[in-house]
């Protein structure tokens, strides 16, 4: 890894507990895949050495407009710590966020290894043991949400806190692209979409992951969380905000945005 790369990775871990940065066009190109994922690996390997657990991973740029405004044809993907997780139902300290933003997804949670580089769609099928309603929570550490690809690759595509439903269903019967999805906000509906929005069927953006990482030599295990992208527009968050986000045949799950 190059001094420029630990550079950016260093300006990135600081804006945790520091505030926003400039956009790292000085480091990196708007799509340079290579530098954005050597970035955010260096401060994965820097939090695994601190103790922190890796659980999972989150694809992102899963829908056809958001990878059109970044000048992109592929998603992205995030690193997911235990740290990250937020109980269903629980609580956010907005002390904990900069800028955050939430949206609906599917999530799976993983019965089976998933070694190999061509993984199929029916392969992560097979491995699923459970499908939950999830709300990820983005966060930018960059000023304004003034991102390229590059960016919210080497910020850990924007991660920031995930909550899965409690209730988690077998993935046999269930209708994953038709899958309608309302997020609420203090009771009012703030987005909606469909399941069909995540690379067309969130099992797409799951089978995108495995081979990805499988790609890289860091492959999906038994157990791993993978949050398959957002079903809708995200939506900014207000200390005290009450969060909701519905499935239809899939089930809701919930946090409130404020002091516990």
């Amino acid at each position: 890894m190059s001094n420029m790369h630990n550079n950016a990775a260093r300006r990135l871990r600081d804006a945790y507990s520091g505030g926003v940065i400039k956009p790292l066009r000085d480091v990196l190109a708007a799509t340079d895949a290579d530098g954005a994922y050597a970035v955010q690996t260096i401060n994965t390997r820097f939090w695994e050495a601190q103790g922190r657990r890796i659980v999972g991973r989150k694809a992102g740029l899963t829908a056809k407009a958001v990878q059109v405004q970044l000048g992109v044809d592929q998603p992205d993907f995030g690193v997911l710590f235990a740290d990250m997780q937020i109980a269903d139902g629980g609580t956010l300290d907005p002390a904990r966020t900069i800028q955050p933003k939430a949206e609906a997804e599917i999530a799976f949670v993983l019965g089976a290894d998933l070694p190999a580089a061509d993984t199929t769609v029916e392969q992560v099928a097979a491995a699923v043991a459970s499908v939950h309603a999830a709300i990820e929570i983005v966060d930018s550490r960059i000023a304004d949400w003034k991102i390229s690809f590059a960016d919210t690759v080497a910020d850990n595509g924007s991660s920031a806190f995930f909550v899965l439903s409690n209730a988690g269903l077998a993935l046999a019967g269930l209708d994953l692209e038709g899958a309608a999805m309302a997020l609420t906000v203090n009771g009012s509906v703030a987005s909606t979409g469909v399941g069909a929005a995540a690379l067309g069927n969130p099992l797409n953006a799951a089978a995108w992951l495995a081979q990805t990482l499988a790609g890289r030599g860091e492959p999906l295990k038994a157990g791993d969380i993978l949050l398959a992208g957002a079903l809708g527009p995200m939506v900014a968050l207000t200390p005290g905000d009450q969060v909701v986000a519905t499935i239809a045949g899939i089930g809701s799950a919930s946090f409130t945005y404020g002091e516990g």
